[in-house]
């Protein structure tokens, strides 16, 4: 997978009161992703990208035709502290 298809696979964090509960209670990051990519691709950008380890990744499409994935982050990173350097918090 070339570096450049990483960089578009993540189109942009999702910033909802949802996706905050989520990261505070169970370490979840969620993010819209391209279409195509797989749930193998984004655990590959997130891990290549962000320097994070990821333990599972879920996808879905939305209502409006977008794909949403929620990253579950391994235990030694935290979703807060990686938002905070995303500079989301």
């Amino acid at each position: 997978m070339s570096s450049e298809w990483l960089g578009k696979v993540i189109v942009r964090p999702v910033m909802s009161e949802k996706a905050m509960r989520l990261m505070e209670e169970q370490n979840v990051l969620t993010l819209i992703v391209a279409r195509e990519a797989n749930k193998h691709d984004v655990k590959r950008a997130v891990e290549t990208l962000l320097g994070i380890k990821v333990d599972r990744v879920n996808t879905l499409i939305t209502p409006k035709g977008e794909k949403k994935a929620y990253v579950r982050l391994s235990k030694e990173f935290k979703a807060s502290d990686v938002a905070a350097k995303l500079g989301l918090l």
